[in-house]
């Protein structure tokens, strides 16, 4: 049997697994991720691996062929050295080759939003497509292009950092240093803050969504508003109308950019499913350049979960042509 091994490193979690070659996660091991040091990631990455690969031998699964690594941050060309990572210390970071000594194993890196897209066109939302790109809403947002069939990462392994095309000039400032990013208006960070503003301004119709926390706009978390809109709070649900909106105007951008058969939205915010998915949806739509003489690209959810890094990690290890 043919295994990789999948790690999606985050910033609270190192999660691994055995992946097969259709995309199933057949064993699974997980460390939790130290806080902003960089030897101690290595060294978990490395226990993560080592146990995944005796737990392939137990099961009879033969040896592993090769480690994939999704890591949030800018990944060179080469696909083994995180330039710089926002969460963990890491500057020209020589991730793979470090893993790779450690475990004795061909390792390569991946920036974790590229392996999740990857994932999805492989084994979930964009599987049948040949154009494909994945919009991850988080708290940032971030991304993945797939066109006729191969991974895009640009000439410098840099491709798909939607979150900073910038949509509202002199706007609002963002974690990169320039004003009005897409992500400060179409993301996790941007639905709480709409949520707070909203509430401090109508207290009356934010009932319960402020019912939910301690009673202030400032005790409003992010899972609140997705179970206030769930609820019919119309002041969380107009927060999702807004967030959503700004997805869909970002969305034709890209569109009007690279033209893709269908988008696949993940991260954490597109979980509240259609709160998030019918107003993109409609703004796509109505702002997509020529809506009435072209093929409109489906908006589709992911449909891999967490699991879509790991999974497209593993496989992007596979072949490291691709």
């Amino acid at each position: 049997m043919s295994v990789t091994v999948g790690i999606d490193i985050g910033g609270t979690k190192i999660a691994g697994g055995l992946v097969d070659l259709e995309g199933m996660v057949l064993a699974r091991a997980r460390r939790e991720t130290p806080a902003r040091s960089s030897g101690g990631i290595v060294s978990a990455v490395i226990d993560v691996v080592h146990e995944l690969a005796a737990a392939a031998k137990k099961s009879g699964m033969g040896e592993i062929e090769a480690v994939g690594l999704g890591a949030a941050g800018l990944v060179d060309e080469t696909r083994s050295i995180v330039h710089f990572a926002p969460n963990v210390n890491w500057d020209e970071e020589p991730l793979g080759a470090e893993v790779s000594a450690g475990c004795g194993l061909p390792v390569i890196v991946e920036n974790d939003a590229n392996a999740a897209a990857w994932g999805e066109f492989r084994f979930g939302a964009g599987r049948g497509a040949h154009a494909m790109v994945a919009v991850t809403v988080g708290t940032g947002i971030g991304g993945g292009i797939i066109h006729r069939d191969r991974l895009v990462r640009g000439s410098f392994g840099m491709a798909a950092e939607f979150g900073h095309i910038v949509k509202v000039p002199d706007g609002r400032l963002c974690g990169c240093g320039k004003r009005g990013c897409w992500e400060q208006y179409a993301s996790g960070n941007a639905l709480l803050r709409a949520a707070r503003e909203l509430a401090s301004e109508r207290r009356a119709d934010a009932a319960v969504l402020l019912g939910l926390g301690d009673g202030t706009p400032e005790g409003v978390i992010g899972q609140h508003v997705t179970w206030a809109a769930r609820e019919g709070d119309p002041v969380a649900l107009e927060a999702f109308a807004a967030v959503g909106g700004w997805l869909g105007t970002g969305l034709a951008d890209v569109a009007a950019l690279l033209d893709p058969e269908v988008f696949v939205i993940g991260g954490g915010v597109s979980e509240a499913g259609d709160l998030l998915m019918v107003p993109a949806r409609a703004a796509f739509e109505s702002a997509l350049v020529a809506r009435d003489h072209r093929p409109v690209a489906a908006v589709v959810s992911a449909s891999l979960g967490n699991d879509a890094g790991l999974i497209g990690a593993a496989d992007l290890a596979r072949d490291l042509s691709l």
